[in-house]
């Protein structure tokens, strides 16, 4: 015979399995989600730079199985933002699962917060798949998330600048409309378009970060550090900063703004040129109402490109071992080979896996018919680590060069603002 005890937990059962049953959809959904397991993705991808591809990615992916929920968190200002952020979750406990970090922040971000070395973490939770990297990744690609005998991250968005050109203005100021080559050609395309167009002929990206700058300086033989210390103030560097410098301030003719409007003022026809990363290609193509396409970083003349390699790699910042697990299923979801191509797709940014180009469900039939991709591919020959600043003082250090950067573009002294600004960093140091 049953106790009272029995019969009332069974009724309570099945009472709490009626109630379930005969609940609206809406309810039955939210208790299915809180039996997932919950995981926390950072990105810094604006709508125009690929935001609107992460949700798809992130949506798909949840909805093809049934045990991990992934939540997506856009962050502002760049990797540097997030790395802002990211120190304030760590300090308030609610830390996020994988977040993007940008190159220019690989050893900041590996001295300064927990994470899982993503090779160690497949060993431990995925085995059968313990050669997924090696299978996938070309050495010197994996080596950009590597530091000392371990690695930060997973590459994951791999870029060089390009200079995008509206073919149709430089037409109108009786230029080759095959755009310049040199970045003293940019300078007289840029004279020349601002005086017959009254349009800007040039702009150089501005965002929360000094990567375009970088790859101006360094193609000019420059080096923003030397043996541990900041070392940008040369005769080269000056050089570089005094032409783009003189284009903003003194002919006019280059435009000096944040980067959505720059960007924006390049879609709409106002500007003849924009330097920026290729994961913009998207943004660009499928807004610009002109005749556009895209060259090859222009070089200095007798020189060669140095390109910061541009993007970001995936860290595991999970510390719960379940949490991990799940994190790894979904990055192994964002690096199949059609989300790789998905995501190129949707942004510009070269893949990092090395079978995406030619795989016929990845990007063969993309890469024919998207010739703008083709001089990002065809000078990643020319990329160069991105500068990551050592210690506490990275952030600050990256902060020093924007402000350098406005301070220059507002018409102070080239050479007394570069050679102020690197005393500082090294201070830092």
């Amino acid at each position: 015979m049953l106790s009272k005890q029995t019969v009332l937990k069974s009724f309570t059962a099945l009472s709490a399995g009626l109630i379930l049953a005969s609940a609206s959809p809406l309810l039955v959904n939210q208790v299915e989600a809180a039996d997932k397991i919950k995981i926390n993705y950072w990105h810094v991808n604006a709508d125009t730079q690929g935001g609107k591809t992460v949700n798809e990615l992130v949506e798909a992916y949840n909805a093809s199985q049934d045990e991990v929920e992934v939540v997506a968190t856009f962050n502002p200002d760049m990797y540097k933002g997030l790395m802002q952020n990211l120190q304030a979750a760590v300090t308030s406990g609610e830390t996020p699962d994988v977040v993007q970090v940008g190159w220019a922040f690989k050893d900041y971000f590996s001295e300064n917060f927990e994470y899982t070395d993503p090779i160690q973490l497949v060993q431990e939770v995925d085995p059968d798949n313990k050669d997924f990297f090696e299978k996938n990744f070309l050495e010197n690609v994996l080596n950009l998330a590597k530091k000392d005998d371990s690695y930060v991250g997973i590459p994951y968005s791999v870029s060089n600048p390009v200079l995008y050109i509206n073919k149709d203005l430089l037409k109108e100021a009786g230029l080759d409309e095959n755009g310049p080559q040199t970045w003293e050609q940019v300078q007289e395309f840029s004279k020349t378009i601002k005086e017959k167009t009254g349009k800007f002929g040039l702009y150089v990206q501005e965002p929360a970060d000094s990567w375009a700058q970088q790859a101006l300086l360094e193609s000019n033989g420059a080096a923003i550090m030397t043996d541990g210390k900041a070392s940008f103030a040369s005769e080269e560097g000056i050089h570089a900063y005094q032409v783009y410098q003189d284009m903003v301030v003194k002919d006019e003719s280059a435009l000096h703004t944040t980067w959505e409007q720059g960007i924006q003022s390049f879609i709409d026809g106002n500007v003849a040129m924009l330097y920026t990363t290729i994961a913009q290609r998207n943004n660009v193509q499928s807004n610009a109402n002109f005749d556009v396409t895209a060259i090859k970083s222009p070089t200095w003349e007798g020189k060669e490109n140095k390109l910061p390699a541009g993007g970001a790699m995936l860290a595991v910042t999970s510390q719960d071992e379940e949490k991990k697990k799940a994190t790894w299923d979904f990055l192994k979801y964002l690096y199949s080979v059609e989300s790789m191509a998905k995501w190129t797709e949707g942004t510009g940014y070269v893949p990092p896996r090395k079978d995406v180009a030619e795989a016929e469900n990845g990007l063969k039939k993309f890469l024919e018919e998207n010739q703008m991709m083709t001089p990002a591919i065809e000078q990643m020959d020319a990329m160069v680590s991105w500068t990551s600043f050592p210690g506490d003082a990275g952030l600050e250090a990256e902060q020093m060069l924007l402000d350098m950067r406005d301070s220059i573009l507002g018409g102070s002294d080239v050479a007394e603002t570069l050679k102020s600004t690197q005393d500082a960093i090294n201070d830092l140091f």
